[in-house]
């Protein structure tokens, strides 16, 4: 017999305020969607939205992430120069890869990215 009880969890994406990203990111806002708070133990997954010539931050992190985009195109930036993105590519970007997401598109790029939980606080205020 089990004796947890049951942890699954369903809430709509736009009941979850975005927040503008931190540093230097430009025209991009975050939510997260699945947090250790909601109860997930291992990882969290955020939905980014990036405004038409806005970009992340060019930044590298201990952590591997794995990133799907959803809408719209850009490229994304790492030591080997800038690659192509457009709906339905999924990124691999490896821990202490510098890298940059771009929107070089005529819509919002939207994209969902994964991440290990290494402290939610930072992450929301420093990534």
């Amino acid at each position: 017999m089990w004796s947890r009880k049951p942890s699954l969890k369903i809430i709509n994406y736009k009941n979850i305020k975005p927040e503008p990203e931190m540093h230097s990111a430009k025209g991009v806002s975050v939510r997260w969607l699945i947090t250790k708070k909601m109860g997930a133990p291992n990882f969290a997954m955020r939905l980014f939205e990036v405004d038409q010539n806005g970009s992340s931050p060019n930044h590298e992190h201990p952590w591997e992430h794995e990133v799907f985009i959803l809408d719209g195109e850009g490229e994304v930036e790492n030591s080997e120069g800038k690659h192509a993105i457009k709906s339905g590519d999924v990124i691999l970007i490896s821990s202490n890869e510098r890298h940059q997401i771009i929107n070089t598109g005529c819509e919002t790029l939207r994209f969902l990215c994964i991440i290990p939980h290494i402290d939610d606080q930072r992450m929301m205020k420093n990534n």
